[in-house]
């Protein structure tokens, strides 16, 4: 048995556990929150985009059907370049590359699309020059934008309260430059270490845990400096993740830290954006529908195989052919998972404290079938219908199991930031069954941190593949 998986008689209790959920807001106060979070100036230029658009298509009298095709193309080339996201600095100049780079990109894609297609020169002429329009009127608004939203910041005090996670020289600089600096659209409401401090701050210096000062202070931003506190920056990071805080950190070796598209600056030090929390995204909702859809289509499909699979066991082992067991999902909520019973009972069920072993005894000739083809894991479709369970997301694992494997693995705990799933990164990588706990819970983690839509679809491809090479063994 591999040793990172062996169970102990006497489990400890976990040293990490994950951040506690937002506490639950009542209508009002939610609203309040979420307008509260709207970014203006993202707002704002969208608008100033779509005006100026519209402007030099009335210009250069644009028909209809090529200035519907010039938005579309305009708003997704700057929206994937981030022309509208949050941002710190709100500065015209600093911008001004990446916006004529997303808007040069745009004319040469309609200029060869138009060599393309065959359309008139007189049409492609127009569109160009309705280009060269939406610059000239885009560009002062912009700058006007930027402006006011400077000025909003330092007369309405329209700053995002903020709590500093380190006490220390970068720390205490930091801070002054948010107060002296107010443009920057933050408001430092405390800093929190535990380590000595060597100057005198401007705002209160904490000593308890992140979240209870998260919630006490509602805080919008988490800045991550050089600390002296026990938890490590990494669990902080995560911590102000699950409690929808943006996330900024001072990058190690910082004065030599060049600009990127996730870096901000307030004065001389560079932040580096972290990205949001996989399950406060849009794209997550689309997650979560492909995840209804691929479930109740195979249930209906595959309900012959089950009900065959189902007739194997009753005829092997007898009753129950279903299998229940308590796993822990999502911000350590725990749920009944449903499998096809593979293990042969004989007297009490010690399934909560025994690890699975390759060559156990108790698993006949249909139970090894079952699990080296996967079907014992198809009763977890109803899991995934009823929200408790993904189709793709670190696997479940046992309460007792994930006290013990908190307890010596590192972010362990922190696999239950997004739902379970039927299959997931580790799995499509070998690590299934006796496997090194430490290995998956490297692969879950890198899962959430780079979650795309794109990622899954991957690796249900790469589970189809391990599927195939595994009958074929």
């Amino acid at each position: 048995m591999n040793p990172t998986s062996s169970t102990v008689t006497s489990l400890p209790a976990p040293r990490r556990r994950l951040a506690p959920p937002r506490p639950r807001q009542t209508e009002g106060t939610w609203a309040t929150d979420a307008l509260s979070r709207v970014n203006g100036v993202a707002v704002l230029l969208v608008v100033v985009d779509v005006v100026a658009l519209a402007a030099a298509s009335v210009t250069v009298a644009l028909d209809l059907a090529w200035t519907l095709a010039l938005a579309g193309a305009l708003l997704t080339f700057r929206g994937s370049s981030r022309i509208y996201r949050r941002r710190l600095r709100l500065s015209w100049l600093h911008e001004l590359p990446r916006s004529a780079m997303a808007t040069a990109t745009v004319f040469a894609t309609l200029t060869c699309a138009a060599l393309v297609l065959g359309v008139s020169a007189a049409t492609t002429a127009a569109a160009q020059w309705a280009v060269l329009a939406f610059v000239a009127y885009s560009e002062p608004a912009r700058a006007a934008v930027f402006a006011l939203g400077r000025w909003c910041r330092r007369k309405f005090d329209r700053c995002d309260r903020s709590l500093v996670v380190g006490a220390g020289k970068v720390g205490a600089d930091l801070v002054r430059a948010m107060l002296d600096h107010p443009e920057f659209g933050l408001r430092p409401v405390g800093c929190l270490d535990t380590g000595p401090v060597p100057a005198a701050l401007p705002v209160d210096l904490l000593d308890e845990d992140l979240a209870e000062a998260i919630t006490r202070l509602r805080v919008g931003t988490v800045i991550l400096a050089f600390s002296h506190r026990d938890s490590p920056l990494v669990e902080a990071a995560i911590t102000a993740h699950r409690l929808g805080c943006n996330t900024l950190v001072v990058p190690r070796m910082y004065e030599l830290h060049a600009d990127g598209p996730d870096i901000e600056r307030v004065r001389s030090y560079p932040l580096m954006r972290l990205g949001t929390a996989p399950t406060s995204r849009p794209s997550w909702w689309v997650k979560r529908a492909f995840d209804l859809v691929v479930a109740g289509v195979a249930l209906i499909l595959l309900a012959p195989v089950m009900a065959l699979c189902a007739l194997a066991v009753l005829l092997e082992s007898g009753r129950p052919v279903l299998f229940r067991q308590v796993r822990v999902g999502m911000d350590d909520e725990t749920f009944v998972l449903y499998k096809i019973r593979t293990v042969r009972m004989r007297g009490d069920d010690d399934s909560q404290s025994r690890w699975s072993v390759e060559g156990d005894s108790r698993v006949g000739p249909v139970g090894r079938f079952l699990r080296r083809t996967a079907l014992d894991e198809l009763p977890q479709l109803w899991n995934i219908i009823r929200g408790e369970m993904s189709v793709v997301g670190p696997r479940p694992e046992r309460p007792g199991f994930v006290r013990e494997f908190s307890a010596i693995h590192e972010l362990y705990w922190a696999r239950h930031r997004v739902p379970t799933g039927l299959t997931g990164l580790a799995q499509v990588h070998g690590l299934r069954g006796d496997t090194s706990i430490g290995d998956r819970c490297r692969y879950d983690n890198y899962y959430i941190a780079n979650w795309s839509l794109w990622l899954d679809l991957k690796i249900l491809l790469m589970t189809v593949g391990e599927l195939v090479c595994r009958r074929n063994r």
